[in-house]
C-alpha cells in the first residue's frame, strides 16, 4: 500500500466518524425534546 492509499484511506475514516458523530448528536437532541415534551405534558 502506498501512502496516498493509506492518507486516502484515513480521510474516509475521519468523514465517516465525523457523520456518525453528528448522527448521534441528531438521535441525542431528539430523544431530549421528545423527553421534555413528554414531561411538559404531563405536568399540565
Amino acid at each position: 500500500m502506498t501512502p496516498d492509499d493509506q492518507d486516502l484511506i484515513r480521510r474516509r475514516q475521519r468523514q465517516r466518524s465525523i457523520v456518525m458523530a453528528v448522527l448521534l448528536a441528531a438521535l441525542v437532541i431528539l430523544i431530549f425534546a421528545i423527553s421534555l415534551t413528554r414531561i411538559r405534558e404531563a405536568l399540565q
